[in-house]
């Protein structure tokens, strides 16, 4: 069971983060917004005290939750994991490994760490 939580605050807005319940609080709060766009809406993952902040952090108590959403959809979620860690998961190709090299070899698997490594 996934530990994050996408929910709507007292504020109105609406946000998405990693629960931690011995705080009872959202932790690496991200703020979804909504753009309009002339196909529909399109919504964009932002660090909550953007654009004063850059990176994905704080914390909000779930006492200032007054909507929590039943289920987060997997390509936000899969959005917001990507904006908090900077790794980004693909999703695009069906039945593509994104670790498997092209000899084939189950054995032969390929892991760039470098970008987990540099420090910004």
């Amino acid at each position: 069971m996934s530990n994050i939580k996408f929910a709507k605050l007292v504020t109105g807005e609406t946000v998405i983060g990693t629960y931690n319940e011995q705080r009872n609080a959202i932790e690496d709060v991200a703020l979804i917004q909504v753009i309009p766009a002339s196909s529909g809406i399109q919504i964009a993952i932002v660090p909550y005290g953007f654009p004063f902040e850059e990176k994905i952090g704080g914390l909000i108590e779930m006492d200032k939750v007054v909507y929590e959403f039943e289920n987060v959809p997997s390509d936000l979620e899969n959005k917001y994991i990507q904006a908090k860690s900077n790794i980004t998961i693909s999703s695009n190709i069906p039945g593509a490994d994104p670790l498997q090299t092209s000899s084939g070899s189950s054995n032969d698997k390929i892991v760039d760490l470098g970008n987990l490594l540099n420090k910004t």
